[in-house]
């Protein structure tokens, strides 16, 4: 980094007690190998001898946000910043920090400090320009007093957020059936209702996007606001649902009367099976039949909303997620509610390959084979390669804090934070195949051992509606495909 405390040879900086310098170079070694759990005890050894060692806490401050511990990645930071209140590096690493949980607007306040303090830290300049093209794509740094903020007041929700999007197809990679799919139901339908009307076609008015998490699902209803003019609400499920009665249900009704005073407007339900569970199939809610009853009146006041938007679809489009479609009520998948489903599916090997190009874009790059770090990511999913894509140049931006040396992002810096991260997907897989594959079992009967089939939770229709995904988690589930998955990744990782 720009004017690092290696360079400005700053004693609060550094330390004059040998052995926690012996400790801070062996963490450094650690940390250069991704072992960042092993750095982090060794850097937390370096403090212990010597507790005003600054660059000891910059340092574990960077493993802590690597592996997603951001309470004790901003503790170290904000302790740099007490021992040496010009630091530049301190408030850079508060901007990261907060950019991996998504608060664009405090990571933009944190890089302006490190600027402030330090107008030639390139980095933070780059982090910033990437941050700003983040902010006008997604737009939702508007505040409620522009009109376009969440107000709740005594649990009930008086305005619902709102945004224009940017984002069009364009920005998502891959994905063409899926894009077309989405074009022909949704686009045609917000964008040209009336050449629809015209061959005597329905206007639809909701559809299910499902599929593995981390997919793009929320991505792609922002393509769409982009692509048509809408404006967006996302309608989050802990904004809408609360425990006092009635206040649910008036909160489903502000989405869609705020929605109705801004159209053209998309209306996303993140997680619907959250709110849309079956009714009386035991996954109501908790609580027992209070829990049951109080769940159903929420789904009830869902129906009538959707209902009402049948009678005048125009204007209004409902889409909701869910990595669990067939746990959503029957009621909301009725035709003219929810009566189209498209999957999302985990990326490809040449969609992975788009997405570290585009994740990587405006990245100072050395020499990449993208084609190996997407056979080295084989079942990962979008958001794993935009967090490995991210978290890869803070190895450099380490490194720089360290020596002083600039120097671009390697294909090793890549590689470590694979290995590292691992993929969430696999694990995903495997819990869901017990909802929706049959299994045996062996257990034990009057002291007899006695293997029993236990068939998978879904009907007939869902298994027919849904055998996209159904037929992604039975091969990813597989013990032979996940050895292949294994050895293309291995492979790749260690190989070629």
């Amino acid at each position: 980094m720009a004017e690092t405390k290696e360079n400005q040879k700053n004693e609060k900086s550094g330390t004059n007690n040998p052995l926690a310098e012996d400790f801070y170079k062996k963490a450094g070694k650690a940390f250069e190998e991704s072992k960042f759990e092993e750095a982090i005890d060794l850097y937390s050894k370096a403090l212990k001898e010597d507790p005003k060692y600054a660059s000891a806490y910059f340092n574990r401050s960077l493993s802590y946000a690597l592996i997603n511990r951001y309470e004790e990645a901003s503790r170290d930071a904000e302790t740099v910043m007490n021992i040496e209140p010009d630091s530049c590096d301190a408030p850079y690493v508060m901007g990261i920090i907060s950019e991996y949980q998504n608060d664009f607007k405090g990571a933009k306040e944190w890089y302006e400090a490190a600027l402030a303090k330090n107008p030639n830290y390139e980095q933070a300049k780059t982090r910033l320009d990437g941050l700003k093209a983040k902010i006008d794509v997604s737009k939702t740094e508007k505040t409620f007093e522009e009109g376009t903020g969440t107000k709740i007041e005594d649990g009930q929700l008086k305005t619902a957020k709102w945004h224009k999007s940017t984002i069009t197809f364009n920005d998502v990679v891959g994905m063409k059936k899926e894009k077309e799919s989405i074009h022909d139901n949704i686009i045609l339908a917000i964008k040209k209702p009336e050449m629809l009307k015209a061959y005597g076609k329905k206007l639809g008015l909701g559809v299910i996007f499902y599929g593995p998490p981390g997919c793009g699902k929320t991505y792609f209803v922002n393509a769409i606001g982009g692509e048509t003019g809408s404006n967006v609400i996302i309608a989050r499920i802990n904004e809408i649902v609360d425990m006092y009665a009635g206040n649910t249900e008036k909160n489903m009704h502000a989405i869609f009367e705020q929605a109705r005073k801004n159209t053209p407007c998309v209306i996303f339900f993140d997680e619907l099976d959250a709110l849309g569970v079956k009714r009386g199939g035991g996954g109501g809610g908790g609580g027992g039949d209070g829990g049951q009853n109080y769940m159903r009146m929420a789904v009830n006041q869902f129906l009538q909303e959707m209902d009402g938007v049948e009678a005048n679809p125009e204007g209004i489009f409902v889409i909701g997620a869910t990595n669990q479609p067939w746990d959503i009520d029957p009621a909301l998948k009725r035709s003219k509610r929810f009566g189209d489903a498209i999957y999302i599916p985990p990326p490809d090997y040449k969609t992975r390959k788009q997405a570290f190009k585009f994740n990587t874009r405006k990245m100072p790059l050395a020499r990449i084979n993208f084609g190996r770090l997407a056979r080295a990511t084989m079942g990962f999913s979008q958001a794993d390669i935009e967090e490995i894509c991210d978290k890869a140049a803070l190895i450099p931006a380490a490194e720089e804090d360290r020596t002083g040396k600039r120097r671009k992002i390697k294909m090793k810096d890549f590689l470590k934070m694979i290995r590292s991260k691992g993929n969430t997907l696999d694990e995903w897989y495997g819990m869901v195949r017990k909802d929706i594959i049959s299994k045996r079992e062996v257990q034990i009967v009057d002291g007899k051992k006695q293997e029993i089939v236990k068939e998978g939770t879904l009907s007939p229709e869902e298994k027919t509606r849904y055998k996209a995904l159904i037929k992604d988690v039975k091969r990813n589930s597989n013990s032979v495909y996940k050895f292949i998955k294994k050895v293309v990744r291995l492979s790749a990782l260690y190989l070629f």
